[in-house]
């Protein structure tokens, strides 16, 4: 077959694919090839080319037994690491005889994987920690400290922590699961995000009250309507005063505020503003692009100690995304934090 038609052959595939001559040269290969193993393919030996030994040995395996073989391919692009399933199938016709070889990214699939994995890990690693104390302070309870009445109560009242910290972390496991299998579902009801910062402020107040943190609010008399999850925003605003409560620090402020915007370039349209600002230690702006990855902490001990499981920022995340708003998270050393949900108004007007 000419080496055109077998271009045109190969470029219909959806796939990097080249086609291999039992004697070893290339005899084509299609454009996602070039852009995969290089350009200048044609006519070369496979082995200058493909340079990873068990992709080598399955186009020789299916060039000398003319069968079917499989093999992995890993390559590199940019700063990501990239992973494919190579399928060598071997072709024979009047018109053309060789191994195709076909490459799959399973790169997304690697990376499935990988979340799995870790969010199991960490998970477990969370949880591991209150059962050990847990475990413990039992085994103590039942032999030594039996009859000791001063230290069933210290340990009980750590274990009732230590609780608390489980039932915290399950709890939030639930609501992320929850938001995560909604996300796709686009809420179209109409709510007063007004009414829903002033019912979390209340719920807050005792809070902040303990912390010796001062909440100073800036809401409008009207209600501002967004389509949306009442439950869930009312969520995002707990979570983002709850931490700027914990992380602000004693004797401090934090800054709540809720206004309209006309029109907001990031959504193209009309937004409500939702602003949480504290004036703690601040966060150094490296640490900002994994603030809302599941169990990411930027002092692991000190978010322990307050009681923090890692997910309050990846809840609020994944609600602002299913309201297809955006998270603006701007902080610096010293300067403190401030945390913007920008959420579009205009869909209750248009039906959703």
């Amino acid at each position: 077959m000419a080496a055109d038609s077998i271009a045109a052959i190969l470029e219909a595939i959806p796939l990097p694919a080249v086609l291999i001559a039992p004697g070893g040269r290339v005899l084509g290969g299609n454009g996602r090839a070039g852009a995969l193993l290089g350009e200048g393919l044609v006519g070369r030996h496979f082995i200058t080319a493909l340079r990873q030994p068990a992709i080598l040995d399955a186009i020789e395996t299916c060039l000398g037994d003319a069968t079917t073989t499989r093999a992995r391919y890993l390559a590199r692009e940019g700063a990501q690491d990239t992973a494919f399933d190579v399928t060598c199938s071997w072709i024979e016709s009047d018109a053309m005889r060789g191994a195709l070889v076909a490459f799959e990214d399973v790169t997304h699939l690697e990376q499935a994987g990988q979340m799995r994995r870790d969010f199991v890990a960490n998970v477990s690693h969370e949880l591991r920690t209150p059962l050990t104390a847990l475990l413990g302070f039992i085994e103590t309870l039942r032999g030594p400290a039996r009859e000791d009445v001063a230290a069933r109560e210290r340990f009980l009242a750590t274990m009732h922590q230590e609780a608390q910290r489980m039932e915290r972390l399950v709890r939030d496991l639930l609501s992320l699961s929850r938001v995560e299998s909604q996300e796709r579902q686009r809420p179209t009801e109409p709510v007063d995000l007004t009414a829903c910062l002033r019912a979390a402020l209340q719920a807050l107040a005792p809070v902040a009250e303990e912390a010796r943190v001062s909440l100073d609010v800036d809401l409008p008399d009207e209600p501002v309507l967004v389509p949306g999850d009442g439950d869930q925003l009312q969520q995002v605003v707990i979570n983002l005063v709850e931490n700027a409560i914990k992380y602000g620090g004693a004797d401090k402020t934090v800054h709540l505020s809720l206004e309209m915007c006309e029109h907001e370039p990031s959504l193209r349209g009309p937004a409500a503003i939702l602003s949480v600002r504290d004036e703690g230690a601040g966060i150094d702006p490296v640490h900002i692009p994994r603030l809302t990855e599941r169990f990411y902490r930027v002092d692991n001990h000190r978010s322990r100690q307050m009681g923090g499981t890692g997910l309050g920022l990846a809840i609020v995340k994944h609600v602002v995304g299913r309201h297809r708003g955006r998270l603006r998270i701007e902080s610096a050393r010293g300067e403190g934090s401030r945390f913007r949900v920008i959420l579009p108004r205009a869909a209750i007007a248009s039906g959703g």
